[in-house]
């Protein structure tokens, strides 16, 4: 229902078409030539016009032979019925963008400990089919993540929580990858062809401010025993592998980050640490298409030279 000011008072309820044919009739005040203009039958535009009348409780126009003229309710509301029926081309243009990807964005945010060159290739997958989504990126921690994921700040994130049970997600398996002890080439235990959690006992370490591991190892540590003392605490992936390089401690990482000639990484073991990164949205939240299109590309998408684990399991 819509109020249209200075109709009479209580609510006015009319038809996109009604105020099509009013306009049209009176651009051209004739109301054989407003039909033509309007691909309508005379009869059809007439009654539409009558409805109209009717619901602001008095004529639009004053007809006079072949000719009519607005009256004076017509002019009142004829600069109110041009606004409403604008707006509501200009929304119709814009679903239609929207719906045929002219124009459509999406929110996503990517862990800050991904390697940047597997978003990298799926970003210019979508560019290249699909040139009218524009992608509005962000990268965090996997809490900050999934605190704007929820939010509704963020439509889908690529991330990983070990051992997560929250039941408010859904998540579509992309890649798994062990996570690994970097040590300097020199280190006492370079030589080795994996590391025990109870190796590093006593070592000092570079913490990772963005592992997403954080507070879930300690709990294994501290159950073997094992004590390690942080040395420095570092935001970024390439500041750790350089303070590893220059021998400041060791790092905990995912095998395909650790990108440094001067480290060696060794898979940990007993146990072992692996995490598992997911295409992740809200369960029961309504998606635009472009949603749909960044799933199905992650969905075809090799991550690191292996079919998305999601992928590999709709087929089995």
């Amino acid at each position: 229902m819509q109020t249209i000011g200075g109709a009479p008072s209580g609510d006015v309820s009319m038809e996109m078409h009604q105020v099509r044919y009013f306009l049209a009739v009176a651009e051209l005040l004739n109301f054989s030539r407003a039909a033509k203009k309007c691909e309508v039958s005379q009869p059809s535009l007439s009654r539409a016009i009558r409805a109209l009348e009717a619901e602001f409780g008095g004529p639009l126009f004053r007809r006079e032979g072949r000719n009519s003229h607005l009256s004076d309710l017509g002019r009142m509301v004829h600069p109110h019925l041009e606004q409403v029926y604008a707006e509501s081309v200009a929304a119709q243009r814009i679903a239609r963008d929207f719906s045929s990807f002219k124009k459509s964005l999406l929110k996503l945010g990517i862990m800050s400990t991904i390697a940047p060159d597997q978003i990298v290739d799926l970003i210019a997958a979508i560019r290249k089919k699909h040139a009218g989504i524009e992608l509005a990126l962000c990268d965090s921690d996997a809490k900050d993540l999934r605190a704007r994921l929820l939010g509704g700040e963020l439509e889908l994130t690529i991330d990983a929580f070990p051992g997560e049970t929250d039941d408010r997600i859904h998540r579509l398996p992309l890649f798994r990858e062990q996570m690994m002890i970097v040590i300097h080439p020199e280190h006492r235990l370079a030589n080795q062809r994996a590391i025990r959690v109870k190796d590093i006992n006593g070592e000092s370490y570079i913490h990772r401010n963005n592992c997403e591991f954080a507070g879930y190892a300690d709990r294994i540590l501290h159950e073997q025993g094992v004590t390690c003392t942080p040395s420095y605490w570092s935001d970024r992936d390439d500041w750790t592998l350089a303070m590893i390089a220059a021998g400041l401690g060791f790092g905990f990482m995912p095998a395909h980050s650790v990108r440094h000639q001067g480290v060696r990484a060794l898979p940990v073991v007993e146990p072992e640490f692996w995490r598992e990164v997911n295409l992740v949205s809200v369960r029961g939240r309504p998606h635009s298409p472009a949603v749909g299109v960044l799933v199905r590309e992650a969905m075809r998408k090799r991550w690191f030279g292996e079919q998305a684990i999601g992928s590999r399991a709709a087929a089995g």
